[in-house]
C-alpha cells in the first residue's frame, strides 16, 4: 500500500516538475504571455465563489431574486462572494479577450499549434454559454428579458429551431423549468471548462509556447521556474489590484441597474442589452435585418476563429515582421471596440449603419484581408529576392 502511494506521489510530483517547474520556455517571452495563467486564476475564482453562492441560492422563479438579496444582506461576507463572482466573470472575459488578441497578433494559431488554438476557441464558446446562463440566475428584469430574447433566437434555425427553444424553456415560455435548467448547466459547465483547460495546457506543452519573434521554440529555452513564474506572479499582483479596485469601490460599474428590479413578464424594459462582454457579437446580430441571418452572423463571428489556422496564408508568425498585417490588426481591434459600443445603443440610425459597416469589416478581415495580405507578403518577398 505504501509503495503504491509512494509511486503515485512521485508520479504527481514528476508531472508538476515537468509542466510547471522545469517546463522549458522560450527565453524571450514577454508579459503578454501571462494572460493564459491569469485566465486559469479567473476560472479558479469563479468555481470557488460559485460553489459558495450555490449553497444559498434558490433556483425558483418566486425565490431566486430574494435569495440573491439574502446572500447580499444576511450571509456572512455574502456581498463579497456575490460581487466577486459577478465581477469575476467580467475580469475573466477581459483576460480571455486579451489572450485571444495576443494570439492573433503573434500568430499563435499557426501550425503546429492549430489544435491548441481550436481548443481555446471551444473553451471561449463554453465560457460564453456559461456566462449567459449565469446572467439569468439573479432573475432580475434584464436577466428575464435577456433570456427571453436570446433563447428565442434559436427559433430561427430551420426545422429543429422550435424544438431547441422548447427544450431550453422546458415549457411554453421562460419560466421555472428554464431557471432550473440554466442553474444546473451553469453549475456543471465550469468543471467541463476546467477539463478542457487541462487538455489545452497539454496541447500547449506538446509543441511548446510561441514567442514574440515567432521563431521556433526548440532552442534557447530556460526553465519556467524561477524565471517566468516571477512575471506571472507580478501579473497576478497587478490583476488582483485592478480586480480589488472594481470589487470594493465600483462593484456595480459593469452591471445593469435594471437587474436590481425583480423579473416582471408583464413589463418590458425600454432597452434590452446583454452583459458588456457580449455586446460586440450582439451588435453583429442586430446589424443583419433578417433574424436567421443575424443568428448565423453572430455564430459565424465566433466559429470563424476556428478556421483561422486554415485561412492563414502567411509563413511569418509575428506581426513584428508584418507591417501591413500589423496595421490591419489594430483596425480589427478598434472595430471590435466600436461594435461593443454599438451593441449598447438603440436600433436606429446612425448606429445601425455603423454596426453594419463594423460587421462587414470584421468578416472581411478574416475572409479577405488575412489570406490576401499573406499572399501579398510572399509576392513582395519573392520580388525583393529577385532584385537582390
Amino acid at each position: 500500500m505504501s509503495r503504491h502511494f509512494r509511486w503515485n506521489k512521485d508520479y504527481l510530483l514528476a508531472i508538476v516538475d515537468n509542466h510547471i517547474i522545469d517546463y522549458p520556455s522560450p527565453i524571450n517571452l514577454s508579459y503578454a504571455w501571462s494572460f493564459g495563467a491569469l485566465a486559469g486564476l479567473c476560472l479558479v475564482i469563479q468555481i470557488i465563489s460559485g460553489i459558495f453562492l450555490a449553497m444559498h441560492y434558490t433556483p425558483h422563479v418566486d425565490l431566486a431574486f430574494s435569495s440573491v438579496e439574502h446572500i447580499m444582506r444576511d450571509v456572512n461576507s455574502g456581498w463579497l462572494i456575490r460581487y466577486m463572482h459577478a465581477n469575476g466573470a467580467s475580469m475573466f472575459f477581459i483576460v480571455v479577450y486579451s489572450h485571444i488578441f495576443r494570439g492573433l497578433y503573434y500568430g499563435s494559431f499557426m501550425a503546429p499549434r492549430e489544435h491548441l488554438w481550436c481548443s481555446g476557441v471551444i473553451i471561449f464558446l463554453l465560457m460564453m454559454a456559461t456566462a449567459f446562463m449565469g446572467y439569468v440566475l439573479p432573475w432580475g428584469q434584464m436577466s428575464f428579458w435577456g433570456a427571453t430574447v436570446i433563447t428565442n433566437l434559436f427559433s430561427a434555425i430551420p426545422v429543429v429551431g422550435p424544438s431547441i427553444v422548447d427544450w431550453l424553456w422546458g415549457g411554453f415560455c421562460v419560466d421555472n423549468a428554464t431557471l432550473n435548467r440554466f442553474f444546473s448547466l451553469h453549475f456543471v459547465m465550469p468543471f467541463v471548462i476546467a477539463g478542457l483547460v487541462i487538455a489545452h495546457i497539454a496541447l500547449l506543452h506538446k509543441d511548446g509556447s510561441n514567442n514574440p519573434l515567432g521563431i521556433t521554440s526548440n532552442s534557447d529555452k530556460i526553465p519556467f521556474y524561477p524565471y517566468f513564474y516571477v512575471k506571472d506572479l507580478f501579473s497576478f499582483m497587478c490583476f488582483v489590484l485592478f480586480f480589488s479596485i472594481i470589487l470594493f469601490y465600483y462593484p456595480n460599474l459593469l452591471g445593469h441597474p435594471d437587474n436590481y428590479i425583480p423579473a416582471n413578464p408583464m413589463s418590458t424594459p425600454a432597452h434590452i442589452v446583454p452583459e458588456w462582454y457580449f455586446l460586440p457579437f450582439y451588435a453583429i446580430l442586430r446589424s443583419i435585418p433578417d433574424k436567421l441571418g443575424g443568428v448565423a452572423a453572430m455564430g459565424g463571428a465566433i466559429v470563424i476563429l476556428l478556421f483561422l489556422p486554415f485561412i492563414n496564408t502567411s509563413s511569418v508568425r509575428s506581426s513584428t515582421f508584418r507591417p501591413i498585417f500589423r496595421k490591419s490588426f489594430w483596425f480589427l481591434f478598434a472595430n471590435f471596440l466600436l461594435l461593443g459600443w454599438i451593441g449598447q445603443e438603440v436600433v436606429e440610425q446612425p448606429y445601425t449603419l455603423i454596426g453594419q459597416i463594423g460587421t462587414a469589416f470584421y468578416f472581411a478581415f478574416f475572409l479577405i484581408f488575412m489570406p490576401f495580405i499573406g499572399i501579398f507578403e510572399k509576392f513582395l518577398m519573392e520580388y525583393k529576392n529577385e532584385k537582390i
